[in-house]
């Protein structure tokens, strides 16, 4: 149980108790000015679960399958982990 009435799923996702969904669909929801349809749903750049920020989410029309898109994995471990990049390219 988290605070703010939010639990966190066992897959990590987080969800708000009060209305019964998940926050990042809510986010994208705000974003879009309407809510989602029954044919779309709300993809985690980075693969983290329980990071709702906008700029983290993108809109899919379809369900996705589970995994991670490469290009976006990359980006996300080159910004997050720069030192670490440097040191594995042999810089």
């Amino acid at each position: 149980q988290l605070r703010g009435g939010k639990s966190i799923n066992k897959a990590g996702y987080i969800r708000i108790n009060s209305v019964e969904r998940y926050e990042h669909a809510l986010v994208m929801e705000k974003h879009l000015g309407r809510p989602l349809r029954k044919f779309e749903s709300c993809h985690h750049k980075n693969g983290i679960r329980s990071d709702n920020r906008i700029e983290n989410l993108e809109l899919w029309a379809t369900h996705q399958k589970p995994g991670q898109r490469v290009s976006d994995l990359v980006s996300f471990v080159v910004k997050n982990y720069p030192q670490e990049t440097l040191k594995a390219l042999g810089h």
